[in-house]
């Protein structure tokens, strides 16, 4: 695939998707605890009925037949309740109780009074106070899909229906290499030198997308030869499902990214994309020797920072949910408070900030490729098609960016 056909923007999401789900790991099970930002390999079902059994919604009484009722027992959560078998009998409930076989009705505590000699009067609501069996679902009924990305609320019902551990997929490892001699990794920019700014942010976006990035697999910068590209992508290879590198991935005098995968053997999966800000962008299919068998990738970030978020979200985002088994990230729709010029033949990612009705998008300002600053007050991108505009009023595509892997928007 030639650098001098880009890929159409929507078709390489979709080719970096299928790149990740082709490789993705086998199922491994975990314990619930440690399953918070894991995705569901296999359907998640209930082991029972739940409710499991008739249970109480109240404080009160069960009651069997006319009124006032004889108290003959009591049954709290946990308890086994007896069966009511006489009329003009009840049992004292708690919320969570079981509910005694025979039971008419429940009365609440507050809508009941006792008599001189014990027994209880009250009157029960029109609608019952208890769950039925089923009531939530019922036994081997899909409560999850598989790809569910699990958060405290998935364990939360996986726990309900009796589970101790869950089927998942395995957490993708990612590594960091930053490129380039001109750039700083502490103190102010100055003297033709400037701050690194993608070391320090990729592995957050590479955490919200489900992958593991230790501090160790965050490495450079990279001295700007072939022989030092060459080592460092090897070694970080060799303990990452992915690596992210940062510049380099255009042809000039010190872009060493391409002779460096050539050597390496490796296949584009996509090399340059029809999008601005962030063409340049690439990502590679490499065969490392191991045990499993499976390719590693590597994606080529462009340098500038935005224009490398744009790749991340573009190329990453997909493949890190192919390799979970998650769906692909799906574009909202959102209505464009102004107009937003298009890019000729290649797809504008214009960075928006949504409104608080969630339901319209505004640009936002300081948006050169070079630039963070827009970025830091964006939620995502309105995704303008080629060869078309977006006028204000029209309802338009967005792009989030990422959030916290398991995280509800």
């Amino acid at each position: 695939m030639s650098s001098d056909t880009p890929v159409d923007w929507e078709q390489a999401r979709a080719l970096a998707y299928e790149a990740g789900r082709r490789a993705a790991g086998p199922a491994e099970l975990i314990s619930l605890p440690d399953a918070d930002g894991r995705t569901l390999a296999e359907p998640l079902r209930a082991l029972t009925d739940l409710p499991a059994f008739p249970t109480s919604s109240i404080d009160g009484w069960a009651v069997r037949g006319p009124q006032p009722w004889r108290v003959t027992g009591r049954v709290l959560a946990g308890g086994v309740a007896a069966p009511l078998d006489e009329d003009g009998a009840c049992v004292e409930i708690a919320t969570g109780a079981m509910v005694p076989p025979g039971a008419d009705a429940l009365v609440r505590i507050e809508d009941s009074t006792r008599e001189a000699d014990g027994r209880v009067r009250g009157e029960p609501r029109s609608a019952p106070d208890w769950r039925l069996p089923g009531e939530e679902a019922h036994k081997d009924e899909e409560l999850l899909p598989a790809g569910t990305a699990i958060d405290p609320a998935v364990i939360g019902v996986a726990a309900t229906c009796g589970y101790e551990t869950v089927s998942v997929r395995p957490r993708p490892r990612a590594g960091v290499l930053i490129f380039g001699d001109e750039l700083l990794t502490a103190g102010t920019p100055g003297a033709g030198r400037v701050r690194d700014s993608l070391g320090p942010q990729v592995p957050g976006w590479l955490r919200r997308c489900g992958a593991t990035v230790d501090r160790s697999a965050v490495a450079g910068p990279v001295r700007d030869t072939l022989e030092a590209h060459l080592e460092a992508v090897r070694g970080a290879l060799s303990g990452a499902d992915l690596v992210c590198t940062t510049g380099g991935t255009m042809h000039g005098p010190v872009d060493h990214l391409h002779p460096t995968l050539a050597e390496l053997g490796a296949e584009y999966v996509v090399n340059t994309v029809a999008v601005r800000p962030g063409f340049p962008m690439l990502l590679a299919r490499v065969r490392v020797p191991g045990p499993d068998g499976r390719p590693r990738f590597l994606a080529g970030l462009p340098g500038n920072p935005q224009s490398a978020v744009i790749a991340l979200i573009t190329l990453v985002a997909p493949l890190l949910a192919g390799l979970q088994g998650r769906p692909a990230p799906a574009l909202t729709r959102v209505e464009t408070t102004t107009d937003v010029p298009g890019r000729g033949g290649f797809t504008h990612l214009a960075l928006a900030r949504v409104d608080h009705d969630g339901r319209s998008a505004t640009p936002v300002g300081h948006v050169g490729s070079a630039m963070l600053r827009g970025l830091s007050n964006a939620h995502g991108f309105i995704v303008v098609r080629p060869d078309t505009k977006a006028t204000a009023g029209d309802l338009v595509p967005f792009l989030p960016l990422p959030l916290i892997a398991g995280e509800r928007p």
